[in-house]
């Protein structure tokens, strides 16, 4: 059997559109169809109720779709010890959140390039729901999380170092020159700049900050980290950022530190999709990543 069948009626699994399916496998919607009517015509049975809001798995189809995902896992490990002995090379899709792709994921790429030049590296930046669809979709190899745990289903999650946390001002702020931690209390009356929603440490700083009673913090999120670090840099309040992300501006002095309350550290969890059978390249950029957080 063809096994860019089985790809296809795996993708369309996953996705219930055949126009879904087509934009990931890159083909004519056409072509999706007409493979999984061959599909369904060579076993002999209905795979997918053609609905109105899409394709539907069908008993047979339910009961076909691990069989196949097997097929194709055990399809990979044998490209895979095929070419174990060759060169490395391929193109590994990497996703992570804006604050390691910024601080960490650079530096990365400048060490694969020096010691595989022919495996390319491609930052997808997402959170973690991005991140995890992606990596059940086929369309990341690995990913980075920064969350305090990790647990989807089909998803391997390693945890690789945990990322000291800061609150942040400018160096002209009232707090600046606090020689005494802040209160959580004093913090409550300050206005913060915070990454957007779905940013594990913003989200738990924005938690605790509301649970202060009587307390009105004033909170404002923005998309991107150095829209919140700017803000924060003019004097207009306060942030809180991984040690790493603020190193730059704590170094020229755009930015100072706050003696804070005692902060969480944010987990850096390296994820995959548990049954898809990595390739060498996507192994070796695994293990430069790990390398990384280790080390740093």
């Amino acid at each position: 059997m063809d096994t860019r069948l089985l790809k296809t009626f795996t993708a369309l699994a996953r996705t219930g559109s055949f126009t879904a399916a087509a934009a990931e496998l890159q083909l004519a919607q056409s072509t999706v169809t007409v493979q999984i009517r061959t599909l369904e015509k060579a076993l002999g049975a209905r795979l997918f109720d053609r609905l109105s809001r899409g394709a539907l798995l069908t008993e047979p189809g339910q009961r076909l779709l691990a069989l196949a995902e097997e097929v194709l896992e055990a399809e990979s490990r044998l490209f895979a010890a095929a070419t174990d002995d060759g060169p490395v090379t391929g193109t590994v899709v990497v996703g992570a959140g804006e604050t390691l792709c910024s601080a960490h994921l650079p530096r990365v790429v400048a060490a694969l390039r020096g010691l595989y030049p022919d495996v390319e590296v491609h930052l997808q930046p997402c959170g973690t729901g991005n991140a995890v669809e992606g990596l059940r979709a086929g369309s990341l190899d690995c990913a980075l999380l920064l969350e305090e745990r990790v647990d989807f289903p089909d998803i391997t999650a390693e945890h690789i170092a945990s990322q000291p946390l800061a609150l942040l001002c400018a160096p002209d702020h009232p707090l600046a020159g606090r020689k005494q931690p802040v209160t959580w209390q004093e913090l409550g009356k300050e206005s913060f700049f915070l990454h957007e929603q779905g940013c594990s440490y913003s989200d738990w700083l924005a938690r605790r900050l509301q649970a202060i009673e009587g307390a009105q913090p004033r909170l404002t999120r923005f998309g991107s980290i150095e829209a919140a670090r700017s803000c924060v840099a003019a004097g207009l309040g306060l942030t809180i950022l991984p040690l790493a992300n603020a190193a730059e501006s704590l170094r020229d002095g755009r930015l100072r530190t706050v003696p804070s309350p005692s902060l969480p550290d944010a987990s850096v969890h390296l994820v995959r999709h548990s049954r898809r059978q990595p390739s060498r390249a996507a192994r070796i950029v695994t293990a430069q990543i790990a390398h990384h957080f280790r080390s740093y």
